[in-house]
């Protein structure tokens, strides 16, 4: 956030950061504001077993991840997890399928910015597991993991950690 020092409407070296959510220049009167993004993890369930993805890139490359990801502008939470899962893995999934369970904030740190998140978490449950096309750029493997057996050290994000722990209870 320290990086950008330019105002984009008048040019001056006036803009102010208040280390939560706004930009603002004391030479004109541009505001630029930082919310928090949208975005969503998809419990995929089957019996006792979850479904993660590994990552394959920063942040928590090589961490255990739900499928999921922001939500884009006029899309619903349901509409981004049949997005997300047919683009992370090649799934044909009805946004009605979904059911939300909860959410939890985030940090997503990205390219030295900490964008921060609402994550939506949502409940797909299968009868029998599925043959996926991954998106390698995004991810590396796909895996199913009994819910006793998961190491949530090895989760990459804090929220999913969080709402795994309290969901499993």
């Amino acid at each position: 956030m320290e990086n950008l020092r330019f105002c984009p409407k008048c040019g001056q070296e006036k803009l102010i950061w208040n280390q939560i959510t706004k930009w603002s220049c004391s030479n004109c009167d541009f505001v630029l504001f930082h919310n928090t993004a949208a975005a969503v993890a998809v419990i995929i369930k089957h019996q006792d077993e979850l479904f993660f993805t590994v990552r394959n890139q920063e942040p928590g490359k090589g961490k255990l991840d739900l499928p999921g990801g922001f939500t884009d502008p006029k899309e619903s939470s349901e509409e981004t997890c049949s997005r997300e899962l047919n683009e992370e893995l090649g799934l044909e999934i009805n946004p009605e399928s979904f059911k939300y369970l909860g959410s939890q904030p985030n940090v997503y740190p990205y390219k030295n910015i900490d964008y921060n998140t609402l994550d939506s978490f949502f409940l797909y449950e299968v009868e029998k597991k599925f043959e996926i096309t991954l998106e390698e750029s995004e991810i590396s493997a796909g895996i199913w993991i009994k819910e006793s057996e998961i190491d949530f050290e090895q989760i990459a994000f804090e929220s999913q950690k969080r709402f795994l722990k309290q969901l499993l209870k």
